[in-house]
């Protein structure tokens, strides 16, 4: 089978299931199936190039889990984010790139804090794969990040990426409300918790099917995690420290009253690389 017929018939059949990129995705299973670059893949394939009979039978069976809406990330093994890739699989949340605005907004930040004796000290509360906590130790050596997760599934994925990207981020096992708020020692707290209302269906196959619920689904109303971490914040963050919690583009009103009634200062919503209302910031008085 040739390489271009190969992407053409998978683009059809993904495009036939409502795989809302189906060329894309067609050959980045190509490419990770050969082991080569999408330039490299799309180069062979207008040369002639040829599949395997040998690789064919595995490229069936990747296209047809795209197929039936597996996400790309599970068949890959991985996900992408800012500069590096991370570990992911059945168990834990495929990391968004919405999620960068609230990355890079932190990172500016931390860099604008001064350092006292102590060191800079971030909180990554429900860190799932990782990606907040580590693109932080990443981008500001000097922090001491930590990564809070409760699931056991997710731990995992989380212990493995911190292993190859980032070592010295320290890995906890916890809920929000297992957490100690005895002490004030964070700088930073950083969030991306489950925020979708029970009553609520995702839409995408990708997420009902395949994203655990525990990731997703955050109480009647989506914000009993959410209260949760403000809670938590007004007894671990000093004072001053920042607070920013990603939510969905419906929520900024909500996170904005609830930041203001628990007395956070500078309270503002921040919106991410489309213009939807992505993620609310403020300070702990």
């Amino acid at each position: 089978m040739e390489l271009l017929t190969a992407l053409r018939d998978a683009a059809h059949r993904l495009e036939q299931a409502g795989v809302p990129t189906p060329g894309v995705d067609a050959e980045i299973l190509l490419s990770y199936l050969l082991g080569v670059t999408r330039g490299a893949l799309l180069a062979d394939a207008q040369t002639g190039k040829t599949l395997s009979a040998s690789r064919q039978a595995e490229w069936e069976s990747m296209v047809s889990r795209r197929e039936a809406r597996e996400p790309l990330q599970h068949i890959t093994g991985t996900a992408p984010f800012m500069d590096f890739e991370v570990v992911v699989g059945d168990g834990v949340f495929v990391p968004r790139p919405e999620t960068q605005a609230l990355v890079e907004a932190a990172i500016t930040h931390a860099q604008s804090i001064a350092v006292g004796e102590s060191g800079l000290h971030i909180a990554d509360l429900c860190s799932g794969s990782g990606v907040v906590a580590l693109s932080l130790a990443r981008a500001v050596p000097q922090a001491h990040v930590v990564a809070v997760e409760a699931s056991e599934q997710a731990i995992a994925y989380l212990t493995r990426n911190v292993a190859d990207l980032a070592p010295d981020v320290e890995v906890v096992q916890a809920s929000v409300e297992q957490l100690d708020r005895a002490s004030a020692r964070f700088d930073m707290i950083l969030a991306n918790p489950p925020y979708v209302p029970v009553s609520e269906v995702p839409n995408e196959p990708e997420v009902a099917h395949f994203d655990p619920a525990i990731a997703l689904f955050g109480g009647e109303d989506g914000l009993d995690t959410v209260r949760e971490i403000v809670d938590y914040a007004l007894g671990a963050l000093r004072p001053g420290g920042y607070l920013a919690i990603e939510h969905s583009n419906l929520q900024g009103q909500a996170l904005r009253e609830l930041l203001r009634g628990a007395g956070f200062f500078g309270v503002e919503t921040e919106k991410d690389f489309v213009g939807r209302e992505r993620f609310t910031r403020g300070f702990r008085p």
